[in-house]
């Protein structure tokens, strides 16, 4: 081996590597976890590496702004707002959704309908609510989502694979706080339910719905109640045994009135046979005080994946979930005065016009967010009003931009400071100062400056992160960092002044009251701490963490494009050094595969044939065709690999152009068979020569007729799903099975009985599909085709096995076989039995996905049909055929 080659074998798999690896750290972003927990003693640090000093610490904590380490109002951080919460996710459920078609529960409870923004209301019902739009980042996805909605970190695209796994949350999150943060520590009242010395009367957590929960929390409730979500089909088992399990856990939340009425809850469910069994993670089946429940239904997600937003069913579950959330919310309505619980009801993530989700598209990202508190959360009208002062308008519109919309890990922080907790340690999200109640904190001062304290500790919680996180990384930009740190440090300048005046108004305050009590005169309560410096601050900090949020995004959620690059260009760099191209035979062959010239490789008669003008008009015609099709392969693989895929858009795009390019070199393909089978005057050319158009045309039918997803053959929005083109599709399915794949062409070894028991096999599937599709059509909610469509599923992987036993079968014959003509018919026989086992692939397809891949499955045959005879007539005999004439 010469030098040469021992450069060129290191070279080539180091720069395969090099290449590689960079391309990846591009592409699939990550973001580096971080174990640390915030503590429940940690506010006056932060506050401390704000550039507060100690004196401006007792003077919060002495107005009970700010927790201190001995405090006996609960909560960590700030004073704990609400007595209990429980969050109900409905999976799925769009902002429109939450607008218009819950009208019982969000509707009755709304002020005024055609606020699009926010919507606030002090309605009848004694609570008050408030409707946001929730937006979520992409992937959206359930389980990246809940990990956005507990430890308000931002998801990557490398962890959608998470999603069918599962795997543990390793960062710090509020449910985690929950469990550690003790009791008594965490909240005064909740320490009420608990009996000195005894463990069972700690207020507990509790869980029903989505398994991903406890995939993601496995031993963090004290009460759950996983159902499994992966069967898109099944679209009730999971909502009943939520409705099944709600009503004992009401009548367990902290703050609530243990009301009888509950168990009419169990009439929503559509499987009444549920409330007989027991579920097999019920860790907790005593009369227990709840300080969380967790309700995750996922009927309306498994609607839009199996029918589409726009079906009957829909309509159905929607009204279902409308009549569970009126009676639950109605119920928080009639709790104690004296009590203050809050409820969330938001979707995960929406769903596009399909029913599908997972990418960045605004109805998949656009989620809806209701909030409803008890009455005893407003300790009157002033606060209520005063919240919503807080826009952001003190310091201008890019302030108000930070207070218009609520980002899903804004809900952490949130969430954090109503329960009392510290804000976890890796969250990027922003405090919403709206959703903070009056309920529990002092009647003898605003809630502004609670507020104030309350985003001062977010904004230096996120700076501690980010500080922490750019001494272990270089992800985020140090110029970007820079105009953070520049922003928290104004913020925190006007809100030293602020405390300056707050303490001028204490003073003036305490020596007004002397005076009117030794004068004997009624006492001045008037707030001075409600200035304009308070709500500035408000803006500001709100500001820091809408751009921190931004930054975040930015830096985890978009691609670096000069990394790919950089990692493609490598690893061309690798594959043309893989090439000998200085070896002559190399070149030789490459030219004669590109440029169809034969100089040594045939006879002399055929050399002399090939001499004469028609074949040598045939082989420039060839070779033109031949370099109009490669530029255009390159120009669509450059463009496909190297431009497309740094475009935003191009995902969801991507069908459409790859079927558009797909077609033109169809195009180009055809225009070559026939130009080169007219100059030849070869007759066996006018058959082969369409077969590229056939491909083409089949592309495009898919693209007409299979615009939808769903399983329901009744949406007219989809012509995929008419009962016409998915019964027909079927039908096909069988006349390709019957009429192509039979077996025929087997040798007779192959041709036994076995191979008649296959053809049935697979048309008794089809039967039991249709006969699954018909009885989802049904009016009869019961039948629901569970059991056709498993059989048809245990029929076609039996298929399976028995086209991946021919094929095993018939490769060791052709090993065995003595004679070229026989191991050239075994391996036709192994290519036949391929197509076979494509079609029972695209079957199964069709089983699971539904009728959006019937009439896929009949096209993608047909193009498999129309490669294969292009593959027989227009290769090695093509060049056969020319070098005869």
């Amino acid at each position: 081996m010469t030098i040469s080659s021992r450069l060129r074998s290191i070279s080539v798999p180091l720069l395969l590597t090099i290449g590689l690896t960079i391309f990846t750290q591009s592409f699939f972003l990550s973001r580096k976890s971080f174990t640390t927990r915030s503590s429940c003693d940690g506010a006056p640090q932060l506050l401390f590496g704000l550039g507060l000093t100690q004196e401006e610490l007792e003077f919060l904590q002495e107005q009970k702004w700010l927790n201190g380490h001995d405090n006996d109002r609960g909560g960590c951080w700030t004073p704990r707002r609400i007595d209990s919460l429980i969050i109900l996710v409905v999976d799925a459920l769009r902002f429109d959704f939450a607008r218009d078609h819950l009208p019982l529960s969000v509707g009755s409870r709304l002020f005024a309908k055609n606020d699009v923004a926010s919507k606030d209301n002090n309605n009848t019902h004694g609570g008050y609510s408030r409707l946001y739009q929730f937006v979520a980042d992409p992937p959206t996805v359930t389980m990246q989502r809940l990990k956005a909605l507990t430890t308000g970190g931002l998801p990557t695209f490398a962890d959608i694979t998470g999603s069918f796994g599962g795997a543990n949350v390793e960062e710090d999150s509020w449910v985690e706080q929950l469990v550690a943060t003790r009791s008594r520590r965490r909240s005064a009242l909740a320490s009420q339910h608990r009996n000195s010395g005894d463990e069972e009367d700690v207020p507990k957590l509790a869980f029903v719905g989505d398994d991903t929960w406890v995939d993601l929390f496995p031993t963090q409730f004290d009460d759950s109640h996983p159902y499994p979500s992966f069967n898109t089909r099944d679209l009730d088992t999971v909502d009943d045994g939520c409705l099944m399990h709600l009503p004992r856990l009401l009548n367990g939340l902290i703050g609530l009135k243990k009301n009888e009425t509950n168990e009419s809850l169990l009439s929503l469910a559509t499987n009444e046979s549920l409330a007989q069994q027991q579920p097999k993670h019920q860790t907790n089946t005593s009369s227990s005080a709840f300080e969380l429940i967790v309700a995750h239904f996922l009927g309306v997600d498994h609607v839009g994946h199996t029918y589409g937003p726009n079906d009957p069913h829909m309509e159905r579950k929607l009204h279902q979930m409308d009549l569970m959330l009126s009676h639950t919310l109605d119920v928080i309505d009639d709790a104690p005065p004296e009590s203050c619980v809050a409820a969330f009801v938001f979707g995960d993530h929406g769903m596009t016009e399909d029913g599908n989700h997972g990418g960045g598209t605004s109805e998949e990202r656009n989620a809806g967010l209701f909030a409803h508190y008890s009455a005893g959360c407003r300790r009157g009208e002033k606060e209520s009003e005063e919240a919503m002062k807080l826009d952001g308008g003190e310091i201008g519109k890019d302030a108000v931009r930070a207070f218009e919309s609520i980002n899903q890990i804004d809900l952490v922080p949130t969430i954090s400071m109503l329960l009392g907790l510290p804000i976890p340690y890796a969250n990027i999200g922003g405090l919403v100062p709206e959703l903070l109640p009056g309920g529990q904190i002092s009647s003898s001062s605003s809630s502004t400056p609670h507020a104030a304290v309350a985003l001062a500790l977010n904004a230096a919680q996120v700076w501690t992160y980010f500080n922490d996180y750019s001494k272990r990384s270089r992800d985020l930009p140090l110029d970007r960092l820079k105009e953070l740190k520049d922003l928290l440090d104004s913020a925190t300048a006007v809100y030293k002044d602020a405390l300056v005046q707050a303490k001028n108004h204490a003073r003036k305050k305490n020596r007004s009251e002397r005076i009117a009590t030794s004068e004997g005169k009624e006492e001045n309560t008037a707030d001075y701490y409600d200035s304009i410096a308070f709500r500035h601050v408000c803006s500001l900090y709100k500001l820091f963490l809408a751009e921190s949020t931004d930054l975040g995004k930015r830096v985890w959620t978009q691609f670096n494009e000069v990394g790919m690059m950089i990692g493609i260009g490598l690893l061309a760099l690798a594959c043309v050094m893989a090439l000998p191209l200085w070896r002559k035979g190399v070149r030789a062959e490459i030219g004669r595969v590109l440029w169809n010239e034969y100089k040594g490789g045939g006879s002399k008669g055929h050399e002399k044939e090939f001499a004469n003008g028609t074949s040598k008009t045939c082989a420039l015609a060839m070779r033109s065709f031949r370099i109009a099709e490669l530029a255009a392969a390159f120009i669509f693989m450059i463009f496909h690999c190297g431009i497309l895929t740094f475009g935003n858009s191009y995902i969801e795009n991507e069908r459409d152009v790859v079927t558009f390019f797909l077609s033109s070199l169809c195009v180009l393909i055809f225009r070559r068979l026939y130009n080169v089978s007219n100059l030849g005057h070869l007759p066996l050319r006018d058959r082969t020569a369409y077969f590229p158009l056939v491909v083409a045309v089949c592309a495009r039918a898919n693209d007409v007729f299979v615009t939808g997803h769903g399983l329901d053959p009744s949406i007219r929005l989809h012509a995929a799903h008419h009962s016409l083109v998915f019964l027909s599709s079927l039908a096909a399915l069988a006349f390709l099975r019957l009429a192509w794949l039979d077996g025929q062409w087997f040798t007779a070894s192959t041709r036994n009985t076995s191979n008649s028991l296959s053809v049935g096999v697979d048309v008794i599937a089809i039967t039991c599909l249709a006969m699954s599709w018909w009885e989802k059509r049904s009016r009869d909610h019961s039948r629901n085709g569970f059991y056709m469509a498993r059989l048809a599923i245990m029929l076609t992987l039996m298929g399976l096995l028995h086209s991946a036993y021919n094929i095993v079968l018939v490769r060791s014959k052709m090993e065995q076989a003595s004679s070229i003509n026989g191991r050239g018919r075994e391996k036709m026989n192994t290519v036949h039995l391929s197509q076979l086992a494509l079609y029972r692939v695209m079957m199964f397809i069709v089983i699971v996905t539904g009728p959006s891949t019937a009439l896929t499955g009949v096209l993608v045959m047909i193009q498999t049909a129309a490669l294969c005879f292009m593959m027989e007539s227009s290769g090695a005999k093509e060049v056969s055929l020319m070098l005869s004439m």
